[in-house]
């Protein structure tokens, strides 16, 4: 599965690349995320903060519609170590934009890369929203919202389950 998700993403990225109106760039952000347990925890469950930093390509389709695939690195999860879980993301958003603002919406694949046993499932989905204020040509900042799909915890849990809810403040550069 790890490798059919790299496949896609590349091929993807390299179909991309070959059109005219393509931006490409890098991205940091600040996470602020938190698990959402059902039922709610016996147990203290306050947010994480982490980081995101990864690379995206921006292919526009028109002046005011593209698609931004990104590969990124994202710290999630709970503030206690048992709970924190960390990401390689794969966001692909649909991006209107109007002037310097540009409002971004769509699915996100993440996959897990911390213990290979540790009660999380390896492969979960999200969605993610979000929005991005170009300040100059090449930099941006940005805010986002991701909210899983999939309940991350896996069959050993019993009948609690756990979807990872993330907001993330970032800056870019376009190169």
């Amino acid at each position: 599965m790890r490798k059919n998700l790299l496949l896609i993403a590349l091929l993807f990225t390299g179909f991309l690349m070959q059109a005219q109106n393509v931006t490409s760039g890098v991205r940091a952000a600040l996470n602020i995320s938190n698990l959402d347990f059902d039922p709610d925890p016996t147990f203290s469950n306050t947010h994480r903060n982490g980081v995101a930093v990864g690379a995206f390509v921006d292919y526009a389709f028109s002046e005011k519609l593209s698609i931004m695939p990104e590969l990124v690195f994202s710290a999630e999860g709970g503030k206690e170590r048992e709970l924190r879980a960390n990401y390689i993301q794969l966001p692909i958003t649909l991006r209107f934009h109007v002037g310097n603002l540009s409002i971004g919406v769509g699915p996100q694949a993440n996959l897990k890369i911390w213990d290979y046993e540790d009660g999380y499932e390896t492969f979960t989905f999200s969605g993610v929203g979000g929005l991005q204020y170009d300040v100059s040509e090449f930099f941006f900042i940005d805010a986002r919202y991701s909210y899983g799909f999939t309940d991350i915890l896996d069959d050993t849990s019993g009948d609690m389950e756990a979807k990872n809810s993330t907001i993330q403040l970032g800056i870019g550069l376009k190169i």
